[in-house]
């Protein structure tokens, strides 16, 4: 049988978007890629000037807002659109600075119990391919596959500096190789839901294929 419930974990940057949406589509699934529901709170805390560090105080505000994924509604390259009370962010959570600001957030454990709870709802509904750090481990450790999707930090880089290249940002390939960096150190090391595989979740490393040829293997798993 097909599996219901597929979850893709790894790093920034690894593929796991790209890969989750061409799959969700081939089976006529949900996707759900997690991590913008932390970039939404990220965001808004940083539209209102608080300090990333007050951790009660972006808690509280995760706690309170209303964050939707839907369909794209606009057809400008997005695989999805991302509302935050009402508002479209959803490339105003792709800029520089929520990259920089998004692991401590991601990292609070009332932040992260309230995006928990908010997917766990959508997941255990089934016929879903949910892309996260935490889905196989924390999120939905019932998932039928598991998927940890890796590539070496300096091929994350270049994909990173591509994309910001692309939306017409400035920026240097070892500013975002330092981000990236920081940033896995960050994910790794939280004491809450650290980045990593699931101990039954098939490792894929995507460091020397392209988009095709990562497709090829997820396929293969999930038809196995």
């Amino acid at each position: 049988m097909i599996p219901s419930i597929i979850a893709i974990d790894g790093p920034a940057a690894s593929g796991k978007s790209t890969i989750g949406a061409l799959l969700a589509e081939k089976l006529g699934y949900i996707y759900f890629d997690t991590g913008v529901m932390y970039r939404a709170v990220t965001w808004a805390a940083l539209e209102r000037g608080m300090d990333i560090g007050d951790e009660a105080a972006v808690t509280a505000l995760a706690e309170r807002m209303q964050i939707d994924v839907l369909a794209p509604t606009v057809e400008d390259g997005r695989q999805y659109t991302v509302m935050c009370d009402g508002l479209d962010v959803t490339w105003a959570i792709r800029t520089p600075e929520v990259d920089q600001a998004v692991s401590p957030v991601s990292a609070y454990p009332g932040v992260r119990a309230a995006m928990t709870a908010q997917q766990r709802r959508i997941g255990l509904v089934g016929r879903v391919v949910m892309v996260g750090r935490d889905i196989g481990t924390v999120v939905l450790p019932e998932a039928d596959l598991k998927i940890y999707l890796d590539a070496s930090v300096e091929e994350r880089a270049c994909r990173r500096l591509a994309e910001c290249l692309a939306r017409g940002e400035t920026t240097r390939f070892e500013q975002v190789l330092a981000a990236m960096k920081l940033r896995d150190q960050i994910d790794s090391g939280r004491a809450m839901a650290p980045l990593r595989p699931a101990e039954d979740a098939v490792i894929v490393d995507s460091t020397h294929l392209d988009i095709a040829g990562v497709m090829q293997v997820v396929e293969k798993l999930v038809d196995r």
